[in-house]
């Protein structure tokens, strides 16, 4: 599981390794917090926990810009977690809640905030649509401290008695603009009116638009205005050559993994964000036969020394570091830099992506992004003046062709060798028994084996592409870009709607914004479970976008009968839709379902989802 592990904590080379804790420390945190932080590798705070941290730590209100990938979640969770102190309460109450869009994010805030708030003995429950609602019931019985949960289930929970907010001091929306996207606005304003009058709130949302100033002013009491994005980085980024690769969280390793067997490079260095992800991937990588070494805060100075030389020297051909290493350092020959996490912010990039093509050379930056923060890749294009082009993630058939190539090249320099004469009366043997064509086609396929042996791991990898401008698709599944996010959706995204009502007056319908296909490209899919089973629109898209990996717009109108229900889709994707449907439950049912051949019946503006 991510964790926010999504927050890139880095240091300035020059810094002592004993003061791992110390930018934390300065900031207020009891000494709980800063032994956690310490524990899982963060080093200094990120733009936006310096800023948020001392406003929330004073009890204040605060509405922060921050786009996913800056270290958000700590920036909330950590003066939360202050506030709340040891849980030693009996019964244990819920005295914190944070509301995220997706059950992703849910799950990844709440393992983050457990991992944060473990000194203080801290229970958190991830809520969110899908889960057993019994064990989540069961669990919010015995209490909790704090609760995790996505609109729509939070709601559910309070209407149903089992969520108790009279008790709750602590209140963070997070990613608030994303929840009003996926049409979460009237569910944030009925939890919101649910919760004390005497509380502090916290908003997070990667843009400020009317709508979030709206609820800020509702809600919200005299904020602290906090934004972190538009810092201006300096230097300058020489002849790289800049490309990334969005991929998964869970697949990232493999992801890297199939990078570097493609790229081959001379010399790369490796940037992480914590330390602990620095250890974990140059064991995983050593062990996999590759020459590589860590580099981190947390290794006396002798040693930094030490891996830096090898590294310099060529012993080493992987360095993997946090942006300790990103300033001052200047190695001969550095081919590549890999950015496995994003930095924080677009300065560290600068510095990152600085360490190759030095003194006229040209050098290659590879960042992996999951499809989530495809976005927050625009803020490192301004601040380096040039494209990063999101390309698709080398295939399995792209590496065994490099692989081919790599042995036709050592047989092609083989043919030039003198020595040859002793292995022709071997060859002339093979021959008398089988084609000469054969013999040397059975050589090459052995010494290719032996160059490179089968890997049992090797598998092709799903990686998306964001729509060229002014289409609603792209290649491979890569869904159409949010409106006013610049990232395409991906399978990390949840889509569970709203209870089933009635679309907003004001806005149009999707078919009439012209960011989704015509009825005519559309098909009607029959699906054997309907309101018996107490199901809701939300239950349909969440199981079409997490199980077909596929975006809301390609969701066209629902209709939920009693025992049975209509749901339109792209045409293209049909089978897609299909066959994720049969393989899912949905409120607890395996479906039938198939496509309804009846001729489409007119429907009015403004139809239920």
């Amino acid at each position: 599981m991510a964790n926010d592990m999504t927050d890139a904590n880095v240091t300035d080379e020059s810094a002592p390794a004993a003061a791992t804790a110390q930018g934390f420390e300065r900031l207020g945190l009891r000494a709980e917090l800063l032994t956690a932080l310490a524990a899982l590798g963060y080093e200094e705070p990120t733009p936006v926990q310096r800023e948020a941290i001392p406003v929330l730590l004073s009890g204040r209100d605060a509405l922060a810009r921050a786009a996913t990938g800056t270290g958000k979640t700590a920036a909330f969770s950590l003066p939360m977690l202050q506030r709340l102190g040891a849980s030693n309460l009996a019964p244990r109450t819920t005295r914190a809640l944070v509301v995220v869009p997706t059950r992703e994010l849910a799950m990844q805030v709440a393992e983050a905030i457990h991992r944060y708030g473990k000194g203080l003995g801290t229970v958190v429950l991830p809520v969110y649509g899908g889960a057993d609602m019994l064990r989540q019931l069961r669990r919010l019985e015995r209490g909790v401290d704090v609760v995790v949960a996505t609109p729509g289930r939070a709601l559910d929970h309070l209407r149903r008695g089992s969520l108790e907010l009279s008790r709750v001091q602590c209140v963070v929306l997070d990613e608030a603009d994303e929840m009003l996207d996926m049409g979460f606005a009237d569910e944030l304003d009925e939890l919101l009116a649910a919760l004390p009058a005497e509380r502090q709130t916290a908003l997070f949302s990667a843009t400020l638009p009317p709508r979030i100033a709206k609820i800020a002013t509702s809600h919200l009491k005299n904020p602290e205005r906090i934004s972190v994005v538009d810092e201006k980085p300096t230097g300058d980024v020489p002849r790289v050559k800049q490309v990334a690769y969005a991929v998964p969280r869970a697949l990232k390793e493999a992801a890297l993994i199939r990078v570097l067997d493609v790229e081959e490079p001379q010399s790369a260095l490796v940037f992480c964000r914590t330390r602990l992800e620095v250890d974990r991937l140059a064991d995983s990588l050593s062990a996999r036969g590759m020459s590589a070494e860590g580099l981190h805060g947390g290794l006396s100075q002798e040693q930094r020394e030490r891996v830096l030389r090898r590294f310099r020297s060529g012993e080493l051909e992987l360095l993997l570091a946090t942006d300790v290493a990103a300033r001052g350092l200047d190695v001969e020959g550095l081919t590549h830099v890999i950015n496995y996490d994003l930095p924080p912010a677009p300065e560290p990039y600068v510095h990152r992506v600085g360490r190759t093509g030095r003194a006229g050379r040209e050098g290659v930056a590879i960042t992996l992004v999951e499809p989530r923060e495809i976005g927050y890749l625009r803020s490192f294009e301004r601040a380096v003046g040039q494209k990063i082009s999101i390309e698709q993630l080398p295939s399995l058939n792209d590496l065994r062709t490099k692989q081919r190539a790599q042995t036709k090249s050592i047989v092609e320099e083989a043919l030039g060798r003198e020595d040859l004469d002793g292995f022709r009366s071997l060859v002339a043997e093979l021959a008398t028994s089988a084609e000469l064509v054969d013999v040397a086609t059975a050589a090459i396929a052995a010494l290719h084996t032996h160059i490179h042996p089968a890997d049992e791991e090797q598998r092709e990898i799903p990686s998306f592409v964001p729509p060229p401008p002014g289409q609603d698709r792209g290649p491979r599944g890569a869904g159409p870009m949010r409106p006013d996010r610049g990232r395409p959706m991906g399978p990390r995204d949840d889509f569970r709607g709203p209870s089933e009502r009635a679309e907003p007056r004001d806005r149009p319908r999707r078919d009439d914004r012209g960011d989704r296909p015509s009825d005519a490209e559309m098909v009607n899919l029959y699906v054997s479970v309907g309101h018996e089973a107490g199901l809701r629109p939300g239950d349909l898209v969440g199981a079409i976008a997490n199980e077909a990996g596929l975006s809301a717009r390609s969701i066209g109108h629902i209709s939920i009968g009693e025992r049975h229900s209509f749901v339109e889709v792209e045409r293209t994707l049909v089978t897609q839709v299909m066959e994720a449907l049969r393989r899912t439950v949905i409120r607890g049912r395996k479906v039938k379902v198939d496509i309804d051949r009846r001729p489409p019946a007119p429907r009015p503006r403004g139809d239920r989802r």
